[in-house]
């Protein structure tokens, strides 16, 4: 079996096998492109900032079970993203493992999802993560490690996403979700590096990143709400 050459975070090579399946990945793609633009309307800004090729980090901003769908299905590459194990239940569990997102226990260090999540960062793909770590006000207050971790790892550089409208309004035949065919901002920001190129994995640095990551990510959302007017 190939194995890529750097090792994962276990201490075991990443397979080839381990790694989420890109072709899996685009085929959630498609699916999110006619399930988003069927059921609402995505306003989507700043898609063009995405890198066209190599290895991207997608930090989106957490408030609606809908916000991963929706950037799966609008964003111009396929994507892979870290999802709570919790979401994995019943016929979900095998389709979302065929679309390659990547299960995720929170409750632990989740050694098999780190790999697999720098599996996808080494094979030049798209990495999706809630740095907020769950569901909440969306507003990037609060920052979890793993972000900062990965985008240090890896050196791939940090896209900021901002899904705005997502919960503004509850639906009428389905209050859990938005109201059908209403307006849903998806907002692509500037790709920015997250480490001080010293390429230092320390706490401190790590600690440093997540600051940098932060300001990065709070002036997007601000900048978002005010081309949207949300």
């Amino acid at each position: 079996m190939r194995r890529h050459p750097r090792r994962g975070e276990a201490g075991h090579e990443v397979s080839v096998a381990s790694v989420p399946s890109v072709k899996g990945a685009e085929v959630g793609r498609r699916i999110g492109v006619g399930l988003m633009y069927g059921l609402w309307k995505p306003r989507v800004l700043g898609a063009w900032k995405v890198p066209a090729t190599g290895p991207v980090i997608f930090a989106v901003n957490h408030s609606h079970n809908i916000d991963g769908p929706m950037v799966i299905g609008v964003a111009p590459r396929p994507s892979h993203f870290l999802v709570k194990k919790e979401a994995f239940v019943g016929p979900l569990d095998p389709f979302m493992t065929r679309i390659g997102q990547i299960k995720v226990d929170r409750d632990t260090t989740d050694r098999t999802a780190i790999t697999r999540a720098l599996g996808v960062l080494e094979n030049g793909g798209i990495l999706g993560i809630f740095p907020e770590g769950t569901r909440g006000e969306g507003d990037f207050a609060a920052l979890r490690a793993g972000l900062s971790y990965f985008a240090v790892r890896s050196g791939a550089p940090i896209v900021p996403v901002a899904v705005l409208g997502s919960t503004e309004r509850r639906g009428r035949l389905i209050k859990a979700l938005p109201p059908l065919r209403s307006r849903v901002d998806v907002v692509f920001g500037d790709p920015f590096e997250a480490g001080d190129g010293s390429g230092l994995r320390t706490r401190k640095a790590l600690d440093e990143a997540t600051v940098r990551i932060q300001k990065q990510l709070t002036a997007h959302l601000e900048n978002a709400r005010h081309l949207t007017g949300r």
